[in-house]
């Protein structure tokens, strides 16, 4: 009985030990976010370049060369997205007065078409809950901080430049440096394996919804189509809230210039898209490759969002992914990656 009295305090010392070390782990996150994003930014693309890259190295193409030529594309792709974004969010910053003032005038003449049906609404009330200019100024900083995204874009660039060339030989020096090198290696082959899985086929994914959009859109004649379909490729990244985030400007645009019933009409179109994606596409092409529970996708989507910001968002399900395999190589701690697992069928 001594034995297990005293066994008590210091299993609970430990996890006192364990809480205080999380904690302060978290704190140093948040406060070295702007350090520790870039380079999460960096990594993941990385990740997705490495398919390419193997693949020229693959047809005889030199190390060198097989890199110049990814790189090339990476550089791009990023002066195109900077050159769009920045010329689109002046162009929307300069039109928010004309929009605050058309979406005041649209609100009028919907209080006013209310009111003709019998249905009474306190203009003075509304306007204290409803700031037009809030809900424009908010769509404004929507998309400077998508720009603002990108003037990490040279950092970024140099540090995916140093990981593709570590990259090349990583896995020698890994097998080298680690004791129990077979283990290790299986393991960082899975954590490569499945992040670079839930990537590419996301990107996939996220490109069949962003490009109908954007052609929705151009269709119906809303501003700024073509940036609100990059809004949704990338928003479509988040689990369950990004397709909801990356709606509300361009339905609240449609419905400044041409409405209500267009504006339901474009909303229609949204869910109609996301739906075909994310739950008859998507779940086939994908399966349940992720395994993570849909509880674990939307907690690490608010624990991440909350320690990183926006891109953590983003960035949740890869990170979680790379920690319920690091749980799953330890006796330990397997049981919590279990838990963090889907539902296990009882057949």
């Amino acid at each position: 009985m001594k034995e297990t009295s005293s066994a008590f305090p210091s299993r609970m010392g430990g996890l006192i030990i364990m809480a205080a070390c999380f904690i302060i782990i978290l704190a140093g996150m948040r406060a070295a976010s702007s350090i520790i994003l870039p380079f999460l930014l960096s990594l993941f693309i990385a990740v997705i370049c490495m398919p390419p890259l193997s693949w020229l190295r693959g047809r005889g193409v030199p190390n060198g060369l097989s890199l110049l030529i990814v790189l090339i594309g990476i550089v791009l792709i990023g002066l195109a997205l900077t050159v769009f974004v920045g010329s689109q969010a002046n162009a929307f910053s300069n039109n928010i007065a004309t929009y605050q003032a058309h979406l005041m005038e649209k609100l009028n003449g919907l209080f006013t078409w209310l009111s003709g049906h019998g249905i009474t609404v306190s203009t003075d009330l509304i306007a204290k809950q409803l700031d037009p200019g809030m809900a424009m100024r908010i769509v404004a900083e929507m998309i400077s901080g998508l720009s603002g995204m990108l003037t990490y874009g040279f950092m970024i660039l140099i540090t995916v430049v140093i990981l593709l060339f570590e990259a090349i030989d990583f896995p020698a020096k890994f097998k080298a440096a680690s004791h129990d090198s077979k283990h290790s290696s299986a393991q960082l082959g899975q954590i490569y394996g499945s992040v670079n899985r839930y990537l590419a086929l996301k990107t996939l994914m996220s490109l069949a919804t962003g490009i109908p959009i954007a052609l929705f859109l151009w269709i119906v004649g809303v501003d700024f189509a073509f940036l609100w379909g990059l809004l949704a490729f990338l928003f479509n990244f988040i689990p369950n809230i990004g397709s909801i985030i990356a709606a509300i400007p361009a339905v609240l645009l449609t419905f400044i210039q041409y409405g209500p019933g267009t504006a339901l009409v474009v909303a229609a179109g949204y869910v109609v898209v996301n739906i075909l994606i994310g739950v008859v596409f998507e779940p086939r092409v994908m399966g349940r490759g992720l395994g993570l529970s849909t509880l674990v996708v939307f907690l690490s989507l608010v624990f991440w969002g909350w320690v990183l910001g926006p891109v953590g968002m983003v960035l949740s399900v890869p990170l979680t992914m790379i920690v319920k395999i690091v749980l799953e190589g330890y006796d330990s701690t397997r049981g919590a990656a279990i838990m963090m697992g889907p539902a296990i069928d009882e057949g």
